[in-house]
């Protein structure tokens, strides 16, 4: 059996396949991102799934794609994790932009994009993956993400500079203080998680003028310097989308495309099911299972 995950800070999608490929269950499950997360903490979430150790020793390969996970140093934690749980699997680890990538490539070169609780970008064409510029996270970057609108959002609560409308609203939903934020962002752990929580106020106001003008400059800070950074973005090579933000306000996404004369391809919420199939019919995980 084979587990595809696909990972951001937030949550992650798990899909588990047989040994001809086909889909046998799956999980949300939640995000491991190794700036915040040690392997003892993926080791006990996992473990409180009783589904999937239930077939962890069934399991022959994980490829794990996350959030935060650039480096050898950093994807060793993650994998460290996993091993304690899948014991008998072949473990691989790399970064959610890669699985971005690989899940939004559909034979032209184009830079792969994340607007999820973080954002990031690449460029792939077809064999190779260049990164331009850094993502800087959550309290430097992140320009266009679910924390960027929500850190926005709870500045604004707190400045008392959201319309008033949005400030009866976001009084009564949340219930909470300058105290409980600032404890939250500054003592408690996954800051950016809890900052990207406030994203959902956004999309349940998506018409509001105010919401729609925090979106806009969120993602024209990204596509200036996570797209157009790019000579092939410059030069028309399309821009492809995955995350929840950029389903959500996809007409904006669009819109701020257009204007920045960058073409537009497509955006997904979820990229674990075309992510499913690359490996299946180019990484051919199939062959590399049988022959293990």
């Amino acid at each position: 059996m084979i587990i595809i995950v696909e990972s951001g800070s937030t949550k992650a999608d798990w899909i588990l396949l047989d040994g001809q490929g086909q889909e046998v269950n799956r999980w949300s499950v939640m995000g491991f991102n190794p700036y915040f997360h040690s392997a003892q903490i993926v080791e006990q979430e996992l473990s409180a799934h009783s589904e999937i150790t239930g077939i962890a020793s069934k399991v022959s390969q994980v490829w794990f794609y996350g959030a935060g996970c650039s480096s050898d140093a950093l994807n060793s934690v993650i994998k460290k994790g996993l091993s304690a749980v899948f014991t008998e699997a072949d473990i691989h680890v790399d970064h959610d932009l890669k699985a971005a990538a690989f899940a939004t490539f559909d034979g032209v070169p184009h830079v792969a994009c994340i607007l999820g609780t973080g954002s990031n970008s690449c460029f792939f064409d077809g064999e190779n993956i260049r990164e331009e510029v850094p993502a800087l996270a959550y309290v430097l970057g992140d320009e266009g993400s679910a924390s960027f609108i929500g850190k926005r959002l709870v500045a604004d609560f707190i400045y008392k500079r959201l319309p008033a409308d949005l400030q009866a609203a976001f009084t009564e939903q949340y219930k909470t203080t300058k105290e409980e934020i600032f404890d939250r962002v500054y003592n408690q752990p996954n800051a950016n998680v809890y900052l990207a929580s406030f994203s959902r106020f956004a999309g349940e106001h998506a018409d509001s003028p105010y919401v729609q003008a925090v979106v806009r400059d969120g993602f024209e800070k990204f596509l200036d310097i996570h797209v157009l950074c790019f000579e092939e973005a410059r030069n028309g090579a399309p821009a492809n989308f995955v995350g929840s933000v950029a389903k959500a306000f996809e007409h904006i996404l669009k819109d701020c495309c257009q204007r920045k004369g960058i073409t537009y391809g497509r955006t997904q919420a979820k990229p674990v099911n075309r992510l499913v199939d690359y490996h299946l019919t180019v990484l051919r995980v199939l062959d590399k299972a049988a022959t293990a």
